[in-house]
């Protein structure tokens, strides 16, 4: 029996609705498609894409100055992350689930480098996320996306 290694959906596909990434867990249509086909280290590999996508765009906005306390902050409202997941990338998740609620990033262990609120430093990592995957696809070419004759 194979390894089990946990998808990074979080359950907002936005794929269903037409995109070509889904903005809650950073994947092209065909990486959520072909997902359940890939061998253990092809997932490790694409969770290890994303993790590193995620720190290098949200390094740009915030800075966690407590990992522990983070860690914390994510049990505590039961935000799913794994153990290898490094602190930027869980904080990313922090900001998705929790960036109405979020007064005080501090709290949380984090750090605004503009002093922006949870929901703008979201945004604005959001929008990065997508357009750093959206290059990617136009400078990528899947054969297996093409139609079939």
């Amino acid at each position: 029996m194979g390894e089990r290694i946990v998808s990074p959906c979080v359950g907002v596909c936005s794929t269903t609705l037409g995109d070509r990434v889904c903005r809650g867990c950073q994947r092209t249509d065909s990486e959520i498609r072909d997902w359940p086909a890939y061998s253990g280290g092809e997932r490790r590999a694409r969770l290890a894409d994303i993790d590193r996508l995620r720190a290098e765009i949200a390094a740009r906005y915030l800075a966690v100055e407590d990992e522990a306390l983070l860690e914390t902050q994510l049990q505590r409202y039961r935000i799913r992350f794994r153990a290898d997941q490094p602190a930027l990338s869980r904080a990313v998740e922090l900001l998705r689930v929790g960036r109405g609620r979020i007064q005080e990033l501090a709290r949380y262990g984090l750090a605004g480098h503009d002093h922006q609120d949870a929901a703008s430093l979201h945004a604005a990592i959001a929008r990065d996320l997508l357009a750093a995957v959206d290059r990617r696809l136009s400078t990528s070419f899947d054969s297996t996306d093409l139609p079939t004759p």
